[in-house]
């Protein structure tokens, strides 16, 4: 069973309010978005938030320029039918991350709650880091949350990376500078405790394509009409 595969099955097989990572409103990242995005006009990516009512939250603050990317279209339709007309409010991508192509500089802010810790291959982090860093533009924002070092080591059947502040920005590399971090714990649906840790990083302004480390120069940005403007 391939990733999408494994996905649709997930929300085929439970409610957005049975998986383990669900939270009825994501408070934490709502806040830290409203903290580093002051202007409701900003492009805002939320990267496997499909069935997350964060999209909601986000819509009833006032931004207007909201982007959802999951791989799973069964997330994807749950948020939909939950939003009714408001749905069309929101740009929707049903694709692998680790296979869009972004336009360069698209996004002022990018959200990732539970998506990254997922990337258990150095190639598959690699391909999430070219994505980000293409299309977040340099003074932009980073919010991502992982379950931190205490977590539990498997999430929906996968292995998944832990990360501290230290290991995630040593992950990113230096053209991502590290603001902040908060530790959440995290109830689940069953009453499982599991530690996520929030870290909030701001792109850096004189950020360069010449980065070898991840061979951006070999990274061609196939523009896609995705809506984005």
């Amino acid at each position: 069973m391939n990733q999408k595969e494994h996905w649709e099955k997930v929300y085929q097989d439970k409610s957005p309010n049975e998986v383990s990572w669900y939270k009825p409103h994501l408070n934490l990242s709502l806040d830290l978005i409203v903290k580093f995005a002051a202007s409701k006009d900003v492009k805002i990516i939320d990267v496997g938030g499909g069935a997350s009512t964060l999209a909601d939250d986000l819509l009833l603050e006032g931004y207007t320029h909201l982007i959802v990317l999951d791989i799973s279209s069964e997330a994807i339709q749950k948020s939909k039918e939950r939003l009714g007309e408001r749905a069309d409010e929101v740009t929707w991508i049903e694709t692998d991350i680790l296979r869009v192509d972004f336009p360069q500089n698209s996004f002022d802010l990018w959200h990732d709650r539970a998506a990254f810790h997922f990337l258990t291959k150095p190639d598959e982090r690699k391909m999430y880091i070219k994505a980000l860093a293409g299309s977040l533009k340099p003074g932009g924002f980073l919010i991502i949350a992982s379950f931190s070092l205490e977590g539990p080591l498997k999430c929906s059947g996968l292995d998944v990376m832990r990360y501290s502040s230290e290991t995630l920005s040593q992950e990113l590399g230096n053209d991502f500078l590290f603001l902040e971090s908060i530790n959440e714990r995290h109830q689940t649906p069953s009453g499982t405790l599991q530690e996520f840790i929030y870290c909030i990083f701001k792109k850096a302004l004189n950020y360069s394509w010449k980065d070898e480390r991840y061979d951006y120069l070999d990274w061609p940005l196939r523009r896609r009409n995705l809506a984005l403007s």
